[in-house]
């Protein structure tokens, strides 16, 4: 049993921030002290914050690559790469999320994921996020339309099936045949019914969140947009309380207005911050593939040939520096990125700090980078 004391740190205290110290051991935090230099006995190791930040460690939702790796090109590698990037980013725990694709490759994507868990190198993985194929080929976005198809309730009972509990959220689109029924279906077995990629109009949408879907993937993306006729389904999501959405925060998915009227009708509560990566991130501009399209990043932005987005290349870390940028304050900034997403997923002991919880923490300078990450009360990174 390691005992390990986290000093001279800046710890989140209401709208500001004060002096603090943490103490952790066996991978759990002991207590939280308001002072920066606790009086601690029986301390293994001694670890000097020099006044930075510490937050809890991040959680991502919905992520499906990093580092030149897709989690769906078919290897265990894949999934440990992203688990290393996600940790250099202050990503503690995430979703490995697919993309529409034949039944094959998913189920071979599930096999790799469940290979890597429990063995990760970096960032632990939480579950997985099964993004299509039942999704509207009219909000297709990048989703490749070869592969979208209607609910299947057979074929998702053996994805279930080949998964086991892996499988934590389940993205379609609830207006196509079988839709509200597959919506019921998830919810009854413990998969959370998420909605994008979708034309559904408003009621179609209130119809859904009534019948049990209770999260928007990437919010605004994908879907019919807000009109004062046709008030789609994000009017819905913001109607609906037990309904959370997701928020790319890039500069790029979503204005800085829009995030900040996520932020006043959900609330940090109820709102998720997302990179929605692809394997671009952390490698900058060129030429990739995802999803079975050839997809171009200029100056961070991924784009189809036709100028689709497709995903994102932005980093946790660079995530809740542009939320408190656009004028969210930084305590609800942060839970949006770590408190949310675990009650979201119901994990009662990640996304805090408090006396119990997992020693998922991370590090930040003034600027928002990573000076380093512990996950289970080990040090899985450091800057150099």
């Amino acid at each position: 049993m390691t005992t390990t004391g986290i000093r001279n740190i800046r710890l989140i205290a209401g709208d500001e921030t004060a002096s603090g110290s943490v103490l952790v051991r066996d991978g759990r935090i002991v207590s939280v002290h308001a002072e920066a230099d606790a009086a601690w006995t029986d301390v293994d190791e001694i670890v000097d914050g020099n006044g930075r930040l510490l937050i809890p460690g991040m959680i991502d939702v919905h992520i499906h690559g990093a580092e030149g790796f897709d989690m769906m090109d078919g290897t265990t590698k894949s999934v440990e790469v992203v688990s290393e990037a996600c940790a250099r980013t202050g990503c503690t725990s995430f979703l490995a999320t697919s993309v529409s694709s034949t039944l094959e490759d998913l189920l071979t994507m599930i096999d790799n994921v469940a290979r890597t868990v429990g063995r990760e190198p970096g960032a632990r993985i939480v579950g997985m996020h099964i993004e299509g194929p039942y999704l509207n080929v009219k909000r297709k976005g990048m989703q490749n339309e070869k592969y979208l198809r209607h609910p299947d309730r057979d074929e998702m009972g053996l994805i279930l099936q080949k998964a086991g509990s892996l499988i934590r959220m389940v993205t379609l689109a609830p207006e196509l045949p079988g839709g509200m029924e597959m919506i019921g279906f998830l919810k009854e077995r413990g998969v959370i019914p998420a909605l994008a990629h979708t034309d559904a109009t408003y009621e179609e949408a209130v119809e859904a969140f009534r019948g049990g879907a209770s999260h928007v993937t990437h919010c605004c993306n994908g879907m019919r947009p807000i009109h004062h006729r046709d008030p789609g389904l994000i009017l819905a999501a913001f109607e609906a309380e037990h309904v959370s959405v997701q928020a790319i925060v890039d500069d790029v998915h979503l204005h800085p207005a829009m995030v900040r009227l996520l932020y006043r009708e959900k609330g940090p509560e109820k709102m998720v911050l997302i990179t929605d990566a692809l394997q671009a991130m952390g490698m900058g501009d060129g030429t990739y593939t995802f999803g079975g399209h050839e997809v171009k990043v200029a100056d961070g932005v991924a784009t189809l040939a036709d100028g689709t987005l497709a995903s994102s290349t932005v980093t946790m870390n660079e995530a809740l520096a542009k939320t408190v940028n656009a004028g969210i304050p930084l305590r609800h900034a942060v839970e949006m990125a770590t408190r949310t997403p675990a009650d979201l997923l119901g994990l009662p002991t990640k996304g805090r700090i408090e006396a119990g919880a997992d020693a998922d923490l991370v590090l930040l300078d003034e600027r928002f980078e990573v000076e380093w990450t512990m996950v289970g009360g080990n040090v899985v990174y450091r800057r150099a």
